[in-house]
């Protein structure tokens, strides 16, 4: 597929029921730049307008937007536009190490890969070691299987294992209680493959962004559009970072749109802060991801 060129709008829309006097805030709303994809223009419009208002990188690169608010309101919308134009990833070749060979030469030198991939390894709050998730991941990993066909081999299982239910889980939910009642959200099924590599030693990273809203002619329509999408990114010394959607069962290609990466969601939450008084508040998303011409 050639590159394409996608119109993205994201808004979040926070409703009050008493005044917010304070507000505090990061997004990470700007996606990111990198071989493959281009960032054509971005804008983000903040209402009320912010009272302060500074860009900087966070520990994994992504761009994020520190505001503030300090006069008194009762709705806060964020709404973020951008285009970017997004070719296909390099293909990792058929053949390469076992999964047992990447999984040793991690452990053998820690600073390997993008900010060190042994990094990408270790549990998390919202990705603890589950030994439910290394046993389910255990099939996939036979003695001396290629670790590329090993992670795609776990990303089929998972979308075979697992029903898409965008009403079955919260963003508290757990690895082991989306294991048990096998169904969930792209969040669910990114933090189940992501415990299901890492409980093997192997190094994974979680990735939000957005899939094309309409597909094109004669393509199914994917899972996971008209919201933030998520996915893993997987890494073998020889290969890189390869990335894998098991909510959709492929390998990410032109379609897909990277907005952040990290350890897992808590990393990448578009927008997240501290704000005093507000009383009970009501959060609505949208987001449109189209051709751009």
């Amino acid at each position: 597929m050639a590159a394409e060129r996608y119109s993205v709008e994201h808004e979040t829309r926070y409703a009050y029921t008493t005044p917010v006097s304070q507000s505090w805030q990061l997004a990470r709303l700007t996606p990111r730049s990198l071989p493959w994809q281009k960032l054509l223009s971005h804008s983000l419009a903040i209402d009320p307008p912010a009272d302060e208002r500074h860009d900087a990188p966070d520990s994994f690169g992504n761009t994020v937007t520190h505001f503030g608010l300090h006069g008194a309101h009762r709705v806060l919308r964020v709404r973020m536009h951008c285009v970017v134009e997004v070719a296909n990833r390099p293909a990792p070749p058929a053949h390469g190490d076992s999964w047992e060979t990447v999984r040793d030469a991690v452990a053998r030198d820690p600073r390997l890969g993008e900010l060190g991939a042994a990094r990408m390894s270790e549990p998390t709050p919202l990705v603890p070691l589950s030994e439910g998730a290394r046993l389910y991941a255990a099939p996939s990993l036979q003695p001396g299987r290629g670790w590329l066909e090993a992670v795609n081999e776990l990303m089929h299982r998972i979308h075979a294992d697992f029903e898409f239910d965008p009403h079955a889980t919260t963003v508290s939910t757990s690895v082991d209680e989306v294991l048990q009642q096998r169904r969930g959200v792209c969040q669910d099924f990114a933090h189940l493959m992501l415990a299901c590599l890492r409980g093997h030693g192997l190094p994974a990273r979680y990735v939000s962004g957005y899939l094309l809203t309409e597909p094109p002619p004669g393509q199914p329509r994917l899972m996971g559009v008209d919201a933030s999408h998520a996915w893993v990114a997987a890494y073998a010394p020889a290969l890189g970072w390869v990335e894998f959607d098991p909510t959709n069962d492929q390998r990410v290609d032109a379609r897909y749109i990277t907005l952040a990466w990290g350890a897992d969601f808590a990393d990448v939450v578009p927008l997240r802060g501290v704000i005093l008084g507000g009383g009970a508040q009501e959060m609505d998303v949208s987001v449109s991801v189209t051709p751009a011409t």
